[in-house]
């Protein structure tokens, strides 16, 4: 079997662990063997081929990896704790008055202390969505 074979099958391997892995480092690897690969093909010596594998490795892990990153990760934050909920609808349990001083929402199965984000009270029952939170009092608004 040629050489450039098993460098296509090193390149491929690598692929594949990169499918289980999340940090593009392992295509970088891909990369570089893919450019042995056609090192062999064109006939160099395996020192050549090992030059050229770690040069595109090293390309790759500087210029493409951060474009990945950037690219594919650009929405991956999940939101946590307080500014999970935002956005979150409920139901007013106990009425907001207008003054702040007064008023519960249910979300999820938890009470919490709401006010209102127009100023204007808002009825028991009525649905909600957070628009913001400070602390452990929630802002919201009618749907």
């Amino acid at each position: 079997m040629d050489i450039w074979i098993y460098w296509v099958i090193a390149a491929l391997i690598l692929f594949i662990i990169e499918l289980f892995t999340s940090g593009f480092a392992v295509i970088c690897l891909s990369i570089g063997a893919g450019g042995g690969a056609i090192a062999a093909a064109a006939g160099t010596s395996i020192e050549m081929q090992l030059l050229v594998f770690a040069i595109l490795s090293m390309v790759a892990l500087i210029g493409v990896r951060p474009i990945l990153k950037r690219t594919l990760y650009k929405h991956a934050e999940v939101a946590t704790n307080q500014n999970a909920m935002v956005g979150k609808r409920g139901t007013v349990c106990a009425d907001i008055d207008s003054e702040g001083e007064s008023g519960r929402v249910m979300i999820e199965g938890v009470d919490w202390r709401a006010v209102s984000a127009t100023g204007e009270p808002i009825a028991s029952g009525t649905k909600v969505v957070v628009t913001a939170i400070d602390s452990v009092v929630l802002t919201v608004k009618t749907l």
